[in-house]
């Protein structure tokens, strides 16, 4: 049982936050296919941003099932506190905050994994968001800036002491960034150093790789990030998998086409006709990534400029294969 405040997460699985990848559509979508958890899209901790266009998407919590957790970035402790209240007030029960996130972009603003190199300040966000709220928070973190300053296991015990309720590490320092291969050495002391739930993440695509980095690290759980791009299924087949030793078959054709097509159609309605058509292309890059002529199938997509074209040869496409996408799957 893994359990963040008052929630009890139904399996082990959860959806890692990833910005341009789990807003609405993507997050009810992995949830109705087996997550425990989603966690939303990353949104600035300054509120005076929150009018744009990008940030009001992401800050759409309705229609959600509980708990509905969102991710907070950022580096001034009053401004998280506040971002964190908003949020509340918004729906969310369970807020996140990114001290992992590698992106230039970010760290430039001493924020996502750049905080890692100021444990104090580290202690006054986590103290300030925590007081600030009366719902479960949380926090994402790597294991340190470089290879020399892997400090994860200290940064554990300061936001265990500072009230967070659950830490995700991913396996991987900021100036790896997505490069090389996740360790799982340091998720696993961080488990000996906390007795608040830690969620493992990081090149984690298969059930095999979840029960292994599990029994490894004795982590409560794992973060599934860009393996679930293009494979939502994922999250089954790994809950599948930790109870019954057994990985269920891929989806058939059919369902294959009704679970991407309603992702597609959800994604229109929650954009509108003009982006959601856009988004729509690189979810269906991820979808048809493996399959034999996917590419020229992605290509033949990004032209398209009509919603129900863009079903009509998604369904055409899918249909063709059958058996195939299951041998490919």
């Amino acid at each position: 049982m893994v359990q963040i405040g008052n929630h009890v997460l139904t399996n082990r699985t959860i959806l890692a936050p990833m910005a341009g990848v789990t807003d609405l559509p993507f997050r009810q979508l992995c949830r109705q296919l087996g997550a425990g958890l989603t966690v939303s899209e990353m949104i600035t901790s300054d509120t005076r941003l929150w009018k744009s266009r990008k940030s009001q998407q992401r800050l759409i919590h309705r229609d959600e099932p509980s708990p509905r957790a969102v991710q907070i970035a950022g580096s001034i402790p009053v401004m998280m506190a506040e971002a964190a209240r908003q949020n509340v007030a918004l729906g969310a029960e369970i807020i996140d905050i990114n001290m992992g996130c590698p992106a230039k972009k970010v760290c430039k603003r001493a924020a996502g994994s750049a905080l890692l190199q100021d444990e104090p300040l580290v202690a006054e966000i986590l103290h300030a968001v925590v007081a600030a709220v009366e719902i479960p928070v949380t926090l994402k973190i790597r294991t340190g800036w470089d290879d020399q300053h892997r400090n994860a296991q200290r940064i554990a015990v300061i936001a265990e002491d500072a009230g967070i309720q659950a830490l995700a590490v991913h396996g991987r320092t900021r100036a790896c960034r997505f490069f090389g291969h996740a360790e799982y050495d340091t998720i696993a002391s961080v488990v000996e150093s906390v007795s608040i739930p830690v969620f493992a993440n990081g090149d984690i695509a298969t059930p095999q790789q979840a029960k292994l980095v599990l029994d490894y690290t004795g982590a409560a759980a794992v973060m599934i990030g860009r393996a679930a791009q293009g494979n939502p299924w994922l999250f089954n087949q790994i809950s599948h998998y930790l109870e019954h030793g057994i990985i269920p078959k891929p989806p058939s054709t059919a369902e294959l086409i009704r679970v991407v097509s309603s992702h597609i159609q959800a994604i229109h309605q929650h954009y509108g006709e003009y982006l959601g058509i856009r988004i729509a292309r690189k979810h269906v890059g991820w979808y048809v990534d493996s399959l034999p002529n996917g590419d020229v199938f992605r290509k033949y997509f990004n032209q398209l400029e009509n919603p129900s074209q863009q079903i009509q040869s998604l369904q055409h496409f899918f249909a063709t294969y059958k058996n195939n996408w299951n041998q490919a799957a």
